[in-house]
């Protein structure tokens, strides 16, 4: 006991103040405002709108589309010519894609041998000096010979071996060859998956039969769950003009949202269409604006020669977009929030005093109400306790 008294002694031989805490009142109704804060949060936000309380998986999906469509053209060049599926869909099956071709320039019966250049500042020339024998540039539709011949009965140009006669596709047909694409219909069966939960779906419902597929097309009020969508429409539903936009081409997205709660009935978990143009339409950046791309059609003539169709497609390429997740009802994710939820009120009474006594404009009058320095010799020092008298 008198190594104890001696002990204490030592403790408070220097004059050094002591902290009492005080417990202020409007401290304390500020510390009961942010814990009452925290429990709105963990209660409305982490578990009411973020379902806290849920195990989630993102979706896996498959996607398979089909086109239909008939239109009519009838052109000096190709006369009257009907046009169907496997005219402009290319090609026939695409990746969660599919393009429709909507706008074309021909270029009928080409074949290899020699022809003049297309005229512009690097192929025009007025001697044979003027073209490089073998010369390729970026933009050359063949190799020069070397030879400088007439172009018309203006322009001289180099000679070039190439697929003749070439492609010159400076004047792009407006409105679009295709304009009653339009009208064309597209079919998205869309078939998803979450792993986690074991939990399949399509998106051609089970309430919908053979009768009503054959007759219904998408519409957001009357028919949202139809599968079956108008190219028009899709185009109009993001705001563009679907003529407009099939003259030069362009991307547009149809995503399907499949967020599932999956602690209501499974016929709750149903997919959400939306639409919008991908590629970027910016009146004041016109530089290579679109989507367009060649392919030709190749065959043999009667004399054994090769010949070929070239085809410059312009058109309109629908990506299918799939996203989503579901949730269901799981003990860890629940207790893991409830934890988190209980830290957050340990903080509470931290995060309160930085506030008062840092950053409010009278943390000078809050700091003398919550500590009261005191001397020593007010708490008795000197003084032994345990000791015999």
């Amino acid at each position: 006991m008198a190594l104890c008294g001696a002990f204490h002694s030592f403790l408070f031989e220097y004059d050094t103040p002591r902290i009492v805490l005080i417990r202020s009142r409007k401290v304390g109704l500020v510390n009961r405002g942010v814990q009452l804060g925290i429990l709105a949060y963990v209660i409305g936000w982490v578990f009411l709108w973020e379902k806290g309380y849920q195990e989630t998986d993102s979706v896996v999906s498959s996607v398979t589309t089909k086109v239909k469509g008939v239109t009519r053209t009838n052109t000096s060049t190709l006369g009257t010519r009907i046009w169907d599926v496997a005219d402009y869909v290319i090609p026939p099956q695409g990746e969660n894609t599919v393009f429709v071709m909507t706008n074309v320039i021909l270029t009928l019966n080409q074949s290899q041998g020699h022809c003049p250049e297309l005229p512009d500042d690097q192929t025009e020339c007025t001697v044979n000096n003027s073209c490089v024998p073998g010369y390729v540039s970026t933009h050359s539709s063949g190799i020069q010979t070397g030879k400088c011949i007439p172009y018309n009965s203006s322009i001289n140009t180099c000679e070039v071996f190439a697929w003749c006669p070439l492609e010159d596709d400076s004047h792009i047909p407006k409105p679009a060859f295709l304009r009653e694409a339009e009208n064309f219909t597209l079919l998205v069966k869309n078939n998803i998956w979450y792993r986690k939960f074991n939990f399949s779906k399509r998106n051609i419902l089970p309430t919908i039969n053979s009768t009503y597929l054959k007759n219904c097309i998408y519409d957001a009020q009357t028919d949202p769950f139809c599968p079956i969508f108008r190219l028009g429409k899709i185009v109009e539903a993001a705001g563009q003009d679907f003529q407009e936009m099939a003259v030069e081409g362009g991307v547009m997205a149809l995503q399907i949202n499949w967020d599932c709660n999956l602690d209501r009935a499974a016929s709750h978990c149903v997919p959400k269409y939306s639409f919008r143009r991908l590629d970027n339409k910016d009146s004041a950046h016109t530089v290579s604006p679109g989507y367009n791309f060649r392919f030709a059609k190749y065959y043999k003539n009667s004399d054994g020669t090769e010949s070929r169709t070239l085809v410059k497609a312009y058109g309109i390429r629908f990506d299918i977009i799939v996203f989503g997740k579901a949730g269901k009802f799981d003990v860890i994710p629940t207790m893991i929030n409830i934890g988190s939820g209980l830290a957050l009120f340990g903080v509470a009474t931290v995060l309160c005093d930085i506030v008062v006594l840092y950053c409010m404009k009278k943390r000078y009058y809050y700091r003398e109400k919550k500590y009261k320095y005191v001397e020593d010799h007010e708490l008795g020092v000197g003084e032994t306790y345990g000791t015999n008298s």
